[in-house]
């Protein structure tokens, strides 16, 4: 896709196609690593140069905007924080990613976001002869440092294929169908994991009034019908009181408010995500929004006067 002679049917590879990120926190750092480690070029930006640092100490190169970054990329992936980040970075006129992306060049906007903006990134690059996908992923950090990232793919079903070899070194890529529906499938994911979140919580909380060693209780569960991969992935942390994010408490309550005005204008009643949103609200009111989601046990803690600290055996 560099070169003037590589057509729009030449597959993606390292010798042709230059790749520009836009966002290297949690999740981005890992699947840039990915794409250098293949071979790559790569060029990125972030509004904090920090956290840039250790992939251009791997080769990377840095632009000092979404703008300047597009100049230099054949596809141009963002994963930031919220839409109003992402309608900056590739949409805005001055500075955004669209702006300066070459005819044929294609946005890839990985982050959670609404699908009518999807939809509206998709219009905006289609009048400049540009494409875009919506690609939103899940599977949180563990997911993105292993490359095994669900990905959820909106846009033009060839422009998807063609990018198969770029998602195949972060994880697998379902095509979803056409622009803004990979939003759609990573918000139905997200009520998905909030709702199951809820459930793990209280059934420690559970677990523990009733007297039982909770380390004891989530290992026991995990290998029956109530075992899953947020129970894996979470349980023994809750235990260990690490709260550290794979997910930030914050980004899942922008996701699961995204939902419920989904689901407004659908019609839709969906009363276990109005409860999950309103727990994780809370804890970002009480200043948790920084901590990964699994910090919800501490809502659960607040509303029963408990603590699960020191409440079983932890497997690290």
């Amino acid at each position: 896709m560099s070169s003037a002679s590589t057509t729009a049917a030449d597959p993606v590879s390292p010798s042709n196609t230059r790749v520009g990120w836009i966002g290297t926190g949690v999740m981005g750092h890992a699947m840039c690593g990915h794409l250098i480690r293949a071979g790559y070029t790569l060029t990125v930006f972030n509004r904090t140069l920090s956290k840039a640092q250790p992939l251009l100490d791997m080769g990377a190169r840095l632009a000092d905007s979404p703008r300047s970054l597009a100049a230099l990329s054949d596809v141009v992936f963002s994963i930031v924080g919220y839409p109003s980040d992402v309608r900056s970075v590739l949409l805005d006129p001055s500075s955004g990613a669209l702006a300066s992306l070459r005819p044929g060049g294609v946005l890839v906007d990985m982050t959670t976001s609404e699908p009518s903006l999807a939809e509206e990134i998709s219009a905006a690059a289609s009048a400049k002869g540009c494409h875009a996908v919506d690609a939103p992923v899940s599977g949180g950090d563990r997911g993105a440092r292993s490359a095994a990232l669900a990905i959820f793919a909106g846009g033009d079903p060839a422009t998807v294929r063609r990018l198969e070899p770029l998602f195949s070194v972060m994880g697998k890529v379902n095509y979803m169908g056409g622009p803004g529906k990979g939003q759609f499938a990573k918000l139905g994911n997200q009520i998905t994991i909030a709702s199951t979140m809820v459930g793990l919580v209280e059934g420690m909380v559970y677990a523990h009034k009733a007297g039982l060693d909770v380390g004891l209780f989530i290992s026991a569960i995990s290998i029956g019908s109530a075992g899953s991969k947020s129970l894996d992935a979470h349980g023994n942390k809750i235990l260990r009181r690490d709260f550290e994010p794979g997910f930030y408490v914050n980004h899942l309550v922008k996701d699961l408010g995204i939902c419920l005005k989904e689901c407004e204008r659908m019609g839709l009643a969906l009363p276990g995500l109005a409860l999950a949103q309103q727990l994780f609200l809370s804890l970002k009111a009480h200043g948790d929004g920084n901590l990964g989601t699994q910090a919800l046990i501490l809502s659960l803690e607040r509303l029963n006067n408990v603590s699960l600290e020191n409440a079983g055996s932890s497997n690290a």
